[in-house]
């Protein structure tokens, strides 16, 4: 595939302009947003196609799994063809997949549909911040991922409430129905928003042999290493408090549905918030001591939640202290992302689509790996999911103290 023409110049580098962090954003935000509407439908594909649960469960770790994959190809293939034909392709193959859905007579047919769905939504994921490296430079790096996150943080917001407000009217169908329609939206801001950022005399030549070169060299980079591990890990404590919230807020605090989507929402802002914050911010503060502020914040977040759950009766928790628990950690997790994120691209220069590509591998390889661990003893205790948290944290605080040890600046 070679890169199409673009729509116009080049931006300066430096600064990535609003309206192409915008389409990146949504660009980048479409495979995530796939998941939060489509799980309110998962109990009406039970019924219509007669399977179990479990079964049903398999088109979320399908997409999540090849999502994952799916980075792993394009991020690479995008340093040797250039970013712009891919991300338009990868828009473009979102919708159909999603279309595919809709129309499935059978759980297969849904299936296979949810496969193509993640792994042509990983363009989005994976070239949104290749091309902000491309541009950016230095603070700028920082800033302008703090605002893409902050863009995309209002899809795990958004998500739930519009996944419920579908379903009654459309069914599950519903959902991809409107999936369709976003991605052929994210398709057009993507050919009028952005253009080529990766010029031809700075592509990398080579097959597949050279890809692999490119991404072990990505990856050997200590810098890059750290930095990401602090990323990832942090994303794992995010994620087992996604997966195991609505049990937490439904089985042992006892809201309905309805509220419980409300209370994923007004925790979910903690992250919209911090995001916005952090693009104020990050050019007074070097994202190296915004990034260790939020792991510290998040270690608090969860030391809190430990003290809440041991201090409640088995089985069950009350709504306040826990809901300032989720929203202190989702404060700090906002806050650790943007910055962690930027810190491990600004290490891959040269190769920067390989970079992105192993970071999201090993983002939503590590949550496909956590959403299950949080629900191990069951609907009634809050125990797996703090121990997931614990263990993450852990991991993500070794990484945090090698990168402020020891900061390496990119320019």
């Amino acid at each position: 595939m070679t890169s199409t023409p673009s729509p116009t110049p080049p931006p300066t580098a430096g600064t990535v302009p609003a309206t192409t962090l915008v389409a990146l954003a949504l660009t980048g935000a479409i495979g995530p947003f796939a998941t939060d509407t489509y799980l309110p439908a998962l109990p009406l594909v039970v019924d219509e196609f007669g399977v179990t649960a479990s079964t049903a469960q398999l088109t979320l770790t399908a997409f999540m799994v090849s999502l994952a994959l799916g980075q792993l190809v394009i991020g690479p293939l995008s340093d040797r063809t250039g970013r712009r034909a891919l991300l338009l392709a990868g828009a473009i193959g979102t919708a159909l997949a999603a279309v595919v859905c809709a129309l499935a007579p059978s759980i297969w047919v849904l299936l296979a549909g949810r496969v193509a769905q993640g792994f042509f939504g990983a363009a989005g994921v994976v070239l949104a911040k290749a091309v902000v490296v491309d541009v950016g430079r230095g603070a700028g790096v920082a800033k302008a991922f703090a605002t893409l996150m902050a863009i995309q943080s209002v899809a795990p917001v958004l998500a739930p409430l519009v996944g419920g407000a579908v379903v009654p009217f459309g069914g599950w169908r519903g959902v991809f129905w409107l999936l369709a329609a976003l991605a052929a939206v994210t398709a057009v801001g993507v050919a009028v928003a952005v253009p080529e950022s990766l010029p031809a005399a700075d592509r990398r030549p080579g097959g597949v042999r050279a890809t692999v070169s490119g991404m072990r060299a990505v990856a050997t980079r200590g810098a890059f290493a750290a930095r990401v591990s602090v990323f990832v890990f942090t994303f794992g404590v995010l994620f087992a408090y996604i997966s195991a919230s609505p049990f937490i807020y439904q089985d042992m605090v006892g809201l309905s549905p309805t509220a419980y989507a409300i209370a994923f929402t007004v925790n979910a802002l903690g992250i919209l918030v911090s995001n916005l914050a952090g693009a104020r911010l990050v050019g007074r503060f070097a994202p190296e001591r915004l990034m260790g502020t939020g792991v510290a914040g998040m270690v608090v977040a969860i030391v809190f939640l430990v003290v809440v759950v041991a201090l409640s009766p088995a089985g069950t928790l009350a709504l306040a202290p826990v809901t300032v628990g989720f929203i202190l950690l989702t404060l700090s997790i906002g806050t650790v992302l943007p910055n962690a994120v930027a810190l491990a691209m600004q290490a891959t220069r040269g190769n920067s689509g390989a970079g992105s590509a192993l970071l999201g591998a090993a983002q939503f390889s590590l949550a496909a790996l956590v959403s299950p661990l949080t629900g191990l003893a069951g609907p009634h205790s809050a125990v797996p999911m703090l121990a997931v948290m614990g263990t993450c944290a852990a991991v993500a605080v070794v990484a945090a103290w090698a990168v402020l040890s020891r900061p390496v600046r990119a320019t």
